[in-house]
């Protein structure tokens, strides 16, 4: 057995790990252990702040619950949650079809099914607004019977798990488009929020000098029989943070801006925002485009 030094304990590790069966697995393995390894001999990391670290961790477990999921926290907050999802959609992405978003933590299945128009405002109140449009083929075509799931805050900025009794559902819900692929969501406007700060993300997120803010926003799921499913989120252009997103989530084409009297609008004294959705035929290797919560589990931060 050679002794080992900083250098060849990295290979020394890659090489014990070679007989791993899975080709993916060993793949980013071994990648892993090449980075994290170079990035300790890069920062010249000591005992002390190794020990740290590993009390960050522990910490961010810790604070994991059935409805907080610390961990997604950091992965957004690091921007590694957004990195995933631009990989993805560079990937799969198919000609004009509407960027995607994150999927957030707060995604919940099951939500109550709504018909054209009706108000997903359960329980919550304040200011209304209308959001309507159609969803798209590659082609233009309006999409049939495509179901499209929308989740949001109300207008203090909560989402129905940090205000209610989690087997209560607001500000959320489903609804299917018409034979020529329109919807259209009565909802109220959104609040952003800030993140949660009372956990190791919070505290990491203060000493970086961060605001720990989201815009305001409303999340949209949408699918339907032999498309991708697209996973994205509208975001109001007169946000105070619509440029600092603490999780990088904003895309210019997804920016949106309310405006009264809009033409065509189901409720044109509302505030209204028409958007049209496009979303691409599905693709043998398609896999999901989930960032974010676990889809069968109710998980929040």
């Amino acid at each position: 057995m050679a002794d080992l030094d900083q250098n060849t304990v990295t290979d020394a590790v890659i090489a014990q790990m070679a007989s791993t069966t899975d080709p993916r697995l060993r793949e980013v393995m071994e990648s892993l252990v090449r980075h994290l390894h170079g990035f300790a001999r890069e920062v010249k990391l000591t005992p002390t702040e190794w020990l740290a670290a590993i009390g960050f961790l522990t910490r961010v477990g810790q604070n994991c619950t059935p409805i907080r999921q610390e961990f997604i926290l950091l992965s957004d907050t690091l921007g590694l949650s957004r990195l995933v999802n631009l990989m993805d959609d560079s990937a799969n992405r198919v000609g004009d079809a509407t960027e995607t978003s994150l999927l957030g933590p707060f995604y919940r299945e099951a939500s109550p099914q709504y018909g054209y128009g009706e108000s997903i405002a359960a329980h919550a109140k304040g200011p209304e607004m209308m959001l309507f449009g159609r969803v798209l083929n590659e082609a233009g075509e309006g999409v049939p019977d495509a179901i499209v799931e929308v989740w949001q805050t109300d207008a203090d900025g909560a989402y129905d798990l940090q205000t209610n009794d989690p087997g209560v559902m607001d500000m959320r819900g489903q609804f299917r488009t018409d034979a020529d692929g329109r919807y259209a969501i009565r909802t109220l406007i959104p609040l952003g929020y800030s993140i949660p700060m009372d956990g190791p993300v919070g505290e990491l997120v203060r000493q970086q000098g961060r605001h720990g803010f989201r815009p305001a926003h409303i999340h949209m799921l949408i699918g339907a029989e032999g498309y991708r499913e697209l996973v994205t989120a509208l975001y109001l252009g007169d946000d105070a943070h619509i440029d600092s997103d603490t999780v990088f989530g904003v895309s210019e084409s997804l920016i949106v801006r309310p405006q009264p009297g809009l033409d065509g609008s189901p409720a044109p004294e509302l505030p209204s925002v028409r958007y049209d959705f496009r979303i691409a035929r599905r693709a043998p290797h398609d896999t999901s485009a989930r960032v974010g919560a676990d889809p069968s589990k109710v998980a929040a931060q």
